[in-house]
């Protein structure tokens, strides 16, 4: 009760003779004996015991610590994860029965404290989202339109290294959606809809990533006018056959704009472009749904850390590979007779579905024959199924995500690396660009131009 009193002061206690009925109870209860569990306290207007009281007066307790000081901290338990993978290859090579317990409980404490140490540096998206809304307002007053932002999901955790990244391409989301998503309020009356617009920021967990959706009620992409601006620009030929996803992706191209003139929001080179690539850097995808005249939605996904993710480890010849556990669905076999009955074409029925297939032995372009029974590993890319061919599955595997270099920053297939337990380097593979590198030599193979 007094431990706010400070060291060397006196404290008198004395007992109100002619005391009201509520002071008497507070009495009665500062006299009881210091071992009773009905001892009780009342905060807020709420009573509490003697345990609920603590929690309550330690619920907000927070220290401030540097950015640096975890960044550090983040890169040390790296360091420890991969010298426990070490030390467990080193056991079960040796073979020593006394080690296995000991190993296991080390793989137990380092796994733990790998979630507690990710798990500070999650911060609520909502810190960045509180400032969209003075922006969007500031835009309404700029470009004399009228609209509401809308957020859902701020209690949402990102790892603050991404969170720091993350709020340039929202913010130019959302100038996007104001200048070329709205109409005036006099257009959006007369097509019958409401004078305010509404523009939805939404963030919600899947699985070990994160989905950021950005919705508005405008016009939507028009895909003719966008179609035009490529043709003059000379981005696509004429008479160029493109489904409407490739039409909407088309602003994702660089200096892409289909600004009118230049203003302080709009028109000045710095499109689409640069969104999707700060989107690329944090490993995460980007996508663009639209319906003209009813809006634009564009979702971003994006892992929730980028130090240490869970990866399952392949083989393909002597080299192994580290794939995201997040983006796979299933493993499946592939033997060699199916490998022949497709003439040519790199797909498997699983279950009914015709699944593609990329063989990462062709892509990296390995040694040596493949087995007569190969592992289709089976992932999610965006709204479609791949299947990534290797030799073997060796097993899930913590990996601590390390850079390329500066040297080998132009590598787009692989988005890092890790050091395993005995000192080879295994490459992390970026299923969004494994699937593109892919898709680009299925083209140069039909152009006649196969490498």
């Amino acid at each position: 009760m007094f431990l706010f009193v400070e060291d060397g002061s006196e404290l008198e206690i004395e007992l109100l003779r002619e005391a009201r009925p509520q002071a008497t109870e507070r009495v009665a209860r500062a006299e009881a004996p210091a071992h009773s569990t009905a001892k009780q306290s009342r905060v807020d207007g709420q009573i509490l015991s003697g345990e609920g009281m603590r929690k309550a007066l330690v619920k907000e307790s927070t220290v401030r610590v540097p950015a640096a000081r975890l960044d550090r901290l983040v890169n040390l338990v790296g360091e420890l994860v991969m010298n426990q993978s070490r030390l467990t290859q080193a056991a079960s090579q040796v073979g020593a029965p006394e080690l296995a317990n000991p190993v296991q409980e080390i793989e137990r404490l380092v796994a733990e404290l790998r979630e507690d140490v990710l798990g500070i540096r999650m911060l609520p998206i909502g810190t960045i989202f509180g400032r969209f809304s003075r922006l969007v307002h500031d835009l309404s007053t700029e470009l004399g339109k009228e609209a509401d932002l809308i957020t859902e999901g701020a209690d949402t955790e990102l790892d603050k290294s991404i969170l720091d990244q993350l709020g340039e391409p929202l913010v130019h989301l959302l100038r996007n959606s104001m200048d070329h998503g709205f109409d005036h309020p006099e257009e959006r009356i007369a097509s019958g809809k409401p004078r305010r617009g509404t523009i939805r920021l939404a963030a919600a967990h899947t699985g070990s990533d994160i989905v950021i959706t950005i919705e508005d009620d405008g016009r939507g992409i028009d895909r003719a006018a966008v179609r035009a601006k490529a043709v003059e620009k000379q981005l696509i030929a004429p008479a160029a056959n493109l489904s409407d996803k490739e039409i909407l992706n088309l602003v994702l191209l660089p200096g892409f704009s289909t600004a009118a003139k230049v203003t302080s929001v709009s028109g000045r080179g710095v499109g689409m472009d640069v969104v999707k690539k700060q989107i690329d850097a944090l490993r995460g995808t980007l996508s663009i749904t639209s319906e003209e005249g009813k809006g634009c939605r564009v979702a971003i996904t994006l892992p929730l850390t980028l130090a240490i993710i869970e990866g399952l480890l392949v083989q393909v010849g002597v080299d192994q590979f580290i794939i995201p556990m997040a983006a796979i669905t299933e493993n499946v076999e592939l033997h060699r007779a199916q490998r022949n009955s497709k003439n040519g074409r790199n797909v498997i029925a699983v279950r009914g579905e015709l699944v593609p297939y990329i063989r990462i032995r062709n892509m990296f372009q390995v040694d040596g024959e493949a087995p007569a029974i190969e592992k289709i590993v089976l992932v999610q890319h965006e709204d479609q199924r791949v299947g990534l061919v290797v030799d073997r599955v060796l097993g899930t595997h913590q990996t601590v995500i390390q850079s390329l270099g500066r040297f080998l920053r132009d590598v787009k297939v692989v988005s890092g690396a890790t050091i395993m337990g005995d000192g080879r380097v295994a490459l992390i593979l970026d299923i969004s660009a494994v699937v593109r590198f892919a898709d680009c030599q299925i083209e140069r193979e039909m152009a006649g131009g196969h490498k």
